[in-house]
This record gives structure tokens, sequence and C-alpha cells, in this order.
């Protein structure tokens, strides 16, 4: 009876819980520490974002290994048009 009462209570934990959901974040930060090692940083939406912060630190930027969104173009972006569509009349 524990058996499937834990079972049971199992399945509706996994049931009611969120899915998992893709990383937002297309660059990381990759610090050079100077000889002691270093760290990363997964958490920058565009490039210049990236570059600005390892610009005093050292470091580099690079593609987050992990990011599930749309491709990225060569200039590292997302390639979603930002103009504004045109009215059309007929």
């Amino acid at each position: 009876m524990q058996i499937a009462f834990g079972t049971i209570l199992l399945l509706l934990t996994v049931a009611l819980t969120d899915p998992v959901k893709a990383d937002p974040y297309p660059w990381c930060a990759e610090y050079t520490g100077g000889g002691l090692g270093g760290s990363s940083n997964c958490y920058f939406m565009t490039i210049e974002q990236c570059r600005a912060t390892v610009a005093g630190v050292g470091g580099y930027c690079a593609p987050n290994p992990f990011y599930t969104g749309p491709t990225l173009n060569q200039q590292g972006q997302n390639p979603v048009s930002r103009r504004r569509p045109q009215p059309r009349y007929y």
C-alpha cells in the first residue's frame, strides 16, 4: 500500500511541475583569471553586453553551448528584424 501511495505521489509531483525552460542567453563571457584559472558567465543577451563586460577585466566572449533559442547570424545577433512593417494602402 505504501509503495502504491508513493508511486501516485511521485506521478502527481512530476505531472504538476513546470517543464524545463530553454536557455535564453546566447553569449558567455570566459574570464582568463591570469594563470589562476578562470570562470565563465553565460548571462548575456547580446555580444555587445558580453564584450563590454570582459573589456575591463580580461577574457573573451564565446557562444553559449547550452543556448537553445533561434540560431544566430554571422554578427552574433538573432535574425529577428527590428523594422516595423509598413502599412499597406489598397
